[in-house]
């Protein structure tokens, strides 16, 4: 394995961690699309930015985009407050809009400069190790690498230092204001914190990824736990776990990095998504598969007891005429009477069925809840 493959894998898994922090707050506060908005309207902010300074490695490239982020969020609340629009209709009016002029700017005025569309949308990491980063006559590498890093660094440090904050805030709104901060600032912040992240993964993997590394890795996170630290941590993992997994994926089929990467944080989730322990489509196939099994034990408890002890008994205890009365196929019926016997509900002799104590317990148990 070659130095440059060692730092396109770093580069990959600090912009994945880097993107999937934040993202846990924007899945939780059900802003998901809002990352979207911020990663692609940023794209003006850095136009204006670069037209002011004229150097494409100012800061203030950076600080443009994430005044734009802030403006972003701003017009879309601004949009839901009036109540003529919804949320997501106030999202897709809003960074159309300021894309679209980011781009227009960017073929009119800047064509003879290296800002090119597609870079931002699809990003370039392949190249990444070649752009260094040399301070003091030290090279401390790939500039992507060194860019990523601070973020996320200051991203663990943020979260960490209004970890209260952020979780209160995210869940009950009305109780952050109780406590005495602004639920406003902390959405505002971490907002500023989503623009700042977007436009630092820009050169590395572009728009299009970031809004797959703050979704996907969260998301998938959200569908494996209920605790928020160990969401953080799983998203984290996911997004390292994801990054690493897309390289090698691209270098097998020959295939775009970026694109790779998305693709494996797509697999990650359709996995969860079917087999998360409790929240999967399978967890939950099965979980309706023993309702309704222990409902049909119950309807069939209830009807043994209603017939128990009357001369009609012998004939509403067979299972040909039980088969017919509740609407059941032969197959359901013969599995619903060997889990009731396997459960102790009846027994099952020749004369027909009959109700055992913990059958009639579980009868008049639902006949009383009715």
């Amino acid at each position: 394995m070659t130095s440059a493959q060692v730092e396109i894998q770093l580069i990959a898994v600090v912009v994945s961690v880097g993107c999937a922090l934040p993202g846990v707050f924007l899945v939780l506060r059900r802003l998901a699309m809002a990352s979207d908005a911020i990663t692609h309207s940023v794209l003006l902010g850095i136009v204006v930015a670069f037209f002011v300074v004229r150097d494409l490695s100012s800061p203030a490239l950076v600080a443009g985009a994430a005044l734009t982020g802030l403006v972003t969020v701003w017009l879309i609340e601004l949009l839901r407050r009036t109540g003529l629009v919804r949320e997501d209709a106030a999202i897709g009016l809003v960074f159309p809009a300021l894309f679209s002029i980011g781009v227009i700017l960017v073929s009119r005025y800047a064509g003879s400069v290296h800002l090119d569309i597609d870079v931002v949308l699809l990003g370039d990491v392949a190249f990444a190790p070649f752009d260094r980063f040399v301070l003091f006559g030290w090279d401390w590498g790939p500039a992507a690498l060194v860019k990523m890093t601070a973020i996320l660094l200051l991203n663990a440090v943020l979260i960490g230092a209004f970890w209260k904050e952020l979780k209160v805030a995210s869940f009950d709104p009305g109780l952050a204001y109780a406590l005495g901060f602004s639920p406003a600032l902390v959405h505002y912040g971490l907002m500023g914190l989503v623009s700042v992240t977007a436009v630092g993964a820009f050169d590395a993997v572009g728009s299009i990824l970031v809004v797959a590394l703050m979704v996907g890795p969260p998301v998938t996170a959200y569908l494996l736990t209920d605790r928020l630290g160990t969401m953080v941590g799983l998203a984290a993992a996911m997004g390292a776990t994801g990054g690493i997994a897309g390289y090698w994926l691209a270098y097998w089929l020959d295939a775009s990095i970026a694109g790779s990467i998305a693709a494996v944080i797509g697999l990650q989730f359709a996995a969860a998504l079917f087999l998360a322990p409790g929240r999967g489509l399978v967890a939950l196939w099965r979980r309706r598969a023993r309702q309704r099994v222990r409902f049909a034990e119950t309807m069939l408890a209830i009807h043994l007891l209603t017939h128990e002890g009357r001369p009609e008994a012998a004939v509403e205890s067979r299972l040909d005429h039980l088969r017919e009365l509740l609407r059941w196929d032969e197959p359901f019926a013969d599995r619903i009477v060997r889990s009731a016997v396997r459960g102790r509900l009846v027994t099952a002799g020749a004369g027909g069925l009959e109700l055992t104590d913990r059958g009639r317990e579980l009868a008049a148990e639902a006949i009383a809840e009715s």
